[in-house]
């Protein structure tokens, strides 16, 4: 069985992230970026899967500049064979339907059984590529996989809900988007990271695969959270319910 693992750059999660001073977007010059942590959740799962031999091959792809391909191998260093890298323009902004169109592609060229991808990226939390792609495919999704099963030509997916946990069983080929709780990424070794740089990274260009893109979506102002005030210590209960009641005006 082949798994594609979609994976993308973003700022490093350890990374306090600053706004610009004109307010368009995030800085990102000369900031550290990683993978995306549910996209390393992905790839840990299928090493699990091809160590207990249901998995035979796993391709990561990713889409932007010549940038990416630093977590690409980073992608082969964790266990990918191969990688798949669609070349974008610096000054192209894709939106995830965008994003999911581009996906569709590389899925009908690479014939995966399965697609295993985070179930949103922590720069945008848009969580929407996903679904998108299983829609323009029309496969079956599972998302914020908390467990997978593979069984024959199907997919046991166990997934965190408001009340508890849900079981799905989907057909393969399918698409599913991993949650934090799925699996925990094991550490990179030396011989790994040496090994990754003799693994394959296939190029493509985005003009190739003539895909009609719509950039509707424009980002008008990015602003930082408000500063919150500074706490009070108060000497007993009476003082906290006259202050919420007086000055909160909460109750």
């Amino acid at each position: 069985m082949k798994v594609l693992i979609p994976v993308k750059r973003v700022i490093d999660y350890n990374i306090k992230v600053r706004v610009k001073k004109d307010n368009s977007g995030v800085e990102t010059e000369n900031v550290k970026h990683s993978i995306n942590p549910f996209d390393e959740i992905a790839l840990e799962e299928a090493m699990l899967l091809k160590e207990a031999g249901l998995v035979t091959e796993i391709v990561a792809v990713s889409i932007g500049t010549e940038m990416v391909k630093e977590i690409l191998r980073t992608a082969l260093a964790r266990g990918a064979d191969r990688a798949v890298y669609i070349q974008v323009q610096a000054t192209q902004t894709i939106p995830a339907l965008g994003i999911a169109k581009i996906l569709k592609e590389v899925v009908k060229r690479e014939n995966p059984q399965l697609v295993i991808m985070g179930k949103q990226a922590i720069d945008d939390d848009n969580n929407q590529t996903g679904q998108m792609l299983a829609g323009l495919l029309n496969w079956p999704q599972a998302t914020f996989a908390s467990k997978i099963i593979l069984q024959n030509d199907s997919a046991q997916v166990t997934r965190e809900i408001d009340g508890g946990l849900e079981t799905l069983c989907v057909q393969l080929p399918a698409v599913i988007t991993t949650d934090l709780r799925l699996n925990e990424p094991r550490y990179i070794s030396l011989p790994a990271i040496m090994q990754s740089k003799r693994k394959p990274i296939e190029e493509i260009s985005l003009e190739s695969l003539n895909i009609p893109l719509s950039f509707g979506i424009k980002t008008l102002k990015v602003t930082p959270p408000l500063a919150r005030k500074g706490g009070q210590i108060l000497p007993d209960v009476e003082t906290l319910i006259d202050k919420l009641r007086n000055e909160a005006k909460v109750i």
